[in-house]
């Protein structure tokens, strides 16, 4: 594996007037200075045409394009007790790159005291057929243009995925998760946020603790959609003409159905159960407390 590093740390700018006063002020106090680098690293695709990447501070962003190589830009931040300090800090923020038989690895290696916190912001672009695996302790994810497998896990952080022709896997602690213009089967997973899905086609397994779940479908997969929520609304736009079958149920709420169903369908308190179409796939929408709503 070969790889180019661009970037130099940046100079110094002394501090003049009522800026240098407040700086000499909070001289000592932890994180008071906070000192910034852009860094941008240039590896030749893997064999294995996977990518993975951690990066447990910061925002991560991945494209896919018409390139052969992978491209990585970190936006580096450092707060530290002192200007040298939080410069030396920068320092330790590294991108290290590990090829192994399965996958390229990158990892921010992002040292943390009490008293000084880093976070390095990733760019990356990928090939477009790259399979990707990405996962966050502190930040937001965002993919895009894939054409392959992908997978993201965010403990703090919303997870954002669109444009991808795959399967996709996504999932978040305590954030919103976002899917849209995917093609292929989805699994989305949130803690405490809601799920939003927007023209997507294939099959949807989506699952909330407390939030709301809005889906809209272009396409029912074969293996159909099951939406389940603890608090909160489902919403599920499907389209004008669809085969499948349908399971609907709340615990305490209302099920509001603008759909016409097969004479077989039956409805008791809280639950319906019938067939659109000539029947196929399940369709399956759970919620403990709130309203279940098909268009």
């Amino acid at each position: 594996m070969s790889f180019r590093r661009h970037g130099e740390p940046g100079d110094e700018r002394p501090e003049r007037g009522f800026s240098g006063f407040l700086r000499s002020l909070l001289s000592g106090i932890p994180w008071s200075e906070r000192a910034e680098r852009e860094e941008m690293v240039t590896v030749d695709a893997p064999v294995s045409g996977a990518l993975r990447i951690h990066n447990p501070n910061g925002r991560t962003k991945v494209t896919g394009e018409d390139r052969r190589d992978i491209e990585v830009t970190a936006f580096k931040t450092a707060r530290a007790e002192s200007e040298d300090a939080a410069t030396d800090l920068l320092d330790d923020i590294r991108l290290v790159f590990a090829e192994g038989p399965e996958a390229l690895e990158l990892e921010v290696e992002t040292p943390r005291k009490w008293n000084r916190r880093g976070a390095a912001h990733l760019c990356v672009r990928v090939p477009r057929t790259m399979k990707l695996a990405v996962s966050a302790a502190n930040g937001r994810i965002q993919v895009e243009g894939i054409r392959g497998a992908v997978r993201a896990r965010s403990t703090n952080g919303s997870a954002c995925v669109s444009d991808v022709v795959g399967d996709v896997d996504v999932s978040t602690s305590n954030a919103k998760v976002s899917c849209t213009c995917i093609r292929g089967r989805l699994m989305a997973r949130s803690s405490n946020g809601k799920i939003e899905i927007d023209e997507h086609r294939g099959a949807i397994d989506a699952s909330t603790s407390n939030g709301l779940i809005r889906a809209s479908v272009d396409d029912v997969g074969k293996e159909g959609i099951h939406l389940a929520t603890s608090n909160g609304r489902i919403v599920l736009d499907l389209p004008d003409e669809v085969d499948a079958e349908l399971d609907i149920r709340v615990d305490n709420g209302v099920i509001r159905n603008d759909r016409k169903l097969d004479k077989s369908t039956r409805e008791t308190g809280g639950r319906v159960l019938g067939r659109l179409g000539a029947g196929g796939p399940l369709i399956k929408l759970r919620t403990s407390n709130g309203s279940i709503s098909l268009h």
